[in-house]
Order: structure tokens, then sequence, then C-alpha cells
């Protein structure tokens, strides 16, 4: 306990005397000894090399670079900055949805993931604070006789979402009368939607707004129907050391303008930096 005590301590006074997103990287590096940077590399990266999971699924935080393609967004801007202060090496495991990044995490394939807060996935995850806000909204037909929230949860509603996200797991609980039908992946709801002849498609509101323009006759129901609240996770079996050297990496990141500044590089818009109490 002492031990994550001085850890945070050295984390909150970074912040306090840095005053610029570059000084404040250098500062927090500075600030952890040589050995306890070692100890701390041991727990994140047993194997040497910081295995993160990336979610290629949600286009607000990662992406593939259209000329490399290699992943890009926040959570790769996130993950580097990390090994860099842990001194390690970085390997980005990328997967196409949600609960494969979850699966990585939980099964040893990764060290570190970025998640939607969940308390299922909390029973092997700890998550830090959220750093990012995202909506979760409703897309129908133009002309659906659905107009409203409360309408979604009816019988005979069906509902495409994407099989193992924040938002499936938030509707499989909130839904009582609504069938849930689950397709692979986010990219993929919409479509499902069309396919199978469903009433509702649920996702985040950038990738709905996103396909709603590419396939026409789609509008989305207002307002959204959950806030998903994006995190950094690590494994519980790694322990309160590092669960509490990562909230104050994603507390730092936030205040001082790394998360921001990556959401504006990357063109990201539509989702914004978690405040302390989110």
């Amino acid at each position: 306990m002492l031990k994550t005590n001085r850890l945070l301590r050295l984390l909150l006074t970074t912040a306090t005397l840095a005053t610029t997103f570059g000084h404040e990287a250098d500062a927090a590096s500075s600030h952890l000894t040589p050995a306890a940077t070692a100890s701390l590399a041991s727990i994140f990266a047993p194997s040497g090399t910081l295995r993160v999971s990336i979610n290629l699924g949600n286009p607000i935080l990662a992406n593939q670079d259209p000329k490399t393609g290699q992943p890009v967004g926040v959570s790769v801007d996130l993950a580097t900055e990390l090994a860099k202060r842990l001194g390690v090496p970085l390997h980005l495991v990328a997967v196409a949805s949600a609960h494969l990044s979850v699966e990585n995490v939980e099964q040893d394939r990764a060290d570190v993931g970025f998640f939607a807060i969940d308390p299922k996935r909390g029973q092997a995850i700890q998550f830090t604070k959220p750093y990012v806000l995202i909506e979760g909204v409703y897309a129908v037909r133009a002309d659906s006789p659905i107009k409203t929230l409360e309408q979604v949860d009816q019988p005979g509603v069906t509902v495409a979402t994407s099989k193992g996200s924040a938002y499936d797991l938030f509707l499989t609980r909130e839904l009582q009368r609504a069938t849930i039908v689950r397709v692979t992946t986010s990219q993929g709801v919409v479509q499902g939607f069309l396919d199978q002849h469903l009433s509702v498609a649920s996702g985040i509101r950038q990738q709905l707004e996103k396909d709603a323009a590419r396939v026409g006759g789609l509008k989305i129901l207002e307002p959204h129907f959950m806030v998903i609240r994006q995190a950094m996770g690590v494994p519980k079996a790694k322990g309160d050391e590092a669960a509490a050297y990562l909230s104050g990496f994603v507390e730092e990141m936030k205040t001082s303008g790394f998360v921001a500044a990556s959401l504006a590089r990357h063109h990201i818009s539509g989702a914004g930096v978690a405040k302390g109490d989110d």
C-alpha cells in the first residue's frame, strides 16, 4: 500500500510541476527511479515487451492507416506513451471487435487493453477512470414507426448490436421485451440490420452516422441511450500496484492535454475527453 501511494504521489507531483505535454512526458519518467521503473515494467510486461490489445472495431479509438495498414489512433498513442514510460518495447495486438479485445487480456494474450467500463468485464479486469466518453445511439429506417427510445423495448422489435460490445452488454441488461440480434463487428451492424430486416440498429454515434450517410434512408433516434465510458484496463492478477500506476497515467494524459491532442490529430469528432468525476 505504501509503495502504491508513493507512486501516485509521484504522478500527481509530475502533473503539478509540468506545464506542457512534452515536459510532462519527460518529467513523469524522470520522477521514477530506474529501479521503480524496472519493477513496474516487470509487472506490466513480464515477457519484456508490453503487449497492448487494440480494438479496430471502434473508430474513435483506433483505425488502420490506409498507407501502412498499421493501427493508429488515440489508443495507439496512449499505448506508445505507456511503453515509453516503462522503458519496454511495444507490441500491438490488434483485433476487430471489443469482445476479442477483452479476451486478449483475460486470456493473457495482452498485458493492457482499452475497453468500455462494464461490470461484467470488471470481474477479471481492473479499469482506470474513463479517458473518453462516447454516445451509444439507435438508428432506424426513415419511415420506421419507432420514434422514441421507449418504443424500442417492445415485443416484436428486433435490435441489431455488435456481439460483446459495451452497448450489447448494456442492452442485454436493459431491454426486457425487444429481441437482440448480435452480429460479429460494429462495422457490420447496419448491414446486418438491413440484410435481416431488423427494426433497430445500435452502436456508437460516429459509426451509425457514417453508415446512415453511406446507405441513406436511415435516421438516428435522439437522444442517446447510453454514454460509453472508455478506459484502460489491466488484468486484476497484475495487482494493485499496476492498477494504481495505470490510473495515475490515464489521469495525467487527460489533464496534460495528451488525449485531446491525440483526438484532434486523428481528426476524431463527437467524442469528449472525460473529466475527473465522469
